[in-house]
């Protein structure tokens, strides 16, 4: 079970992070839920923050399996770039921005609406408040194309695969809070953070408790071990 921490955590004078998550990337730790049938298979967004404490080996942050062949992720590569992949790997972002910081919280929003006629609007990616652009590989998904998060009876874990997690590796080694996953809605990162008045350059989380999160959706604030969220 991941150990729930109230140190590491995200704090500014406005909104406050007072807990975070952690998973062992040489342990067992994961949590695992049953997707429900969906508001809307076809728009989703996945919001999370993230403190890694381990580099170098692939780190599954949300995965999913429809069958041996057809698995989806969200993760840290070997090479420590993030990746978005679907289908097993028919669709792939990968950035071509490296996360080797393990004194940093990267807040990740994953935006997705596979209606949009424009291939290359179907999914983005958002890192601090703002859309990666710059990719090694970019293939976009299908139209109408339905994630297996989007699944009805699918397993989706957070910190590591659900298709060979005994091998011992690839599972998630850091922190993350206030994860999120909204069904049936493409949400800008300004659904869950801002820039500091302050310190325009700072982004930081917001109160997300007022979205609404679909009948597939969730929302993970780790203030309590036995009730996360």
């Amino acid at each position: 079970m991941p150990l729930i921490l109230g140190t590491n955590s995200i704090k500014d004078t406005g909104y406050a992070v007072d807990n975070s998550c952690r998973f062992a990337h040489d342990g067992a730790d994961k949590l695992d839920r049953t997707t429900e049938t969906p508001t809307l298979g076809t728009k989703f967004t996945v919001s999370f923050w993230c403190k890694r404490d381990n580099l170098g080996d692939y780190h599954h942050i949300l995965t999913t399996t429809a069958n041996p062949g057809n698995w989806d992720s969200i993760r840290f590569s070997n090479g420590d770039a993030l990746q978005v992949l679907l289908n097993n790997e028919t669709a792939n972002y990968t950035t071509n921005r490296l996360f080797r910081d393990v004194s940093a919280w990267y807040h990740i929003v994953i935006r997705v609406d596979t209606t949009d006629s424009t291939a290359g609007d179907r999914l983005k990616i958002y890192v601090n408040g703002v859309e990666e652009t710059s990719f090694s590989t970019e293939t976009d998904p299908a139209l109408n194309y339905v994630f297996n998060y989007q699944v009805s009876g699918k397993t989706v874990r957070i910190g590591a695969n659900t298709w060979n997690i005994s091998t011992g590796h690839e599972k998630l080694g850091g922190y993350v809070c206030e994860f999120c996953f909204v069904d049936g809605q493409a949400l800008d990162p300004t659904s869950f953070g801002e820039f500091d008045s302050d310190s325009p350059n700072i982004w930081k989380p917001i109160d997300v408790s007022d979205l609404t999160f679909g009948d597939n959706g969730f929302y993970l604030d780790f203030k309590d071990s036995s009730a996360l969220g």
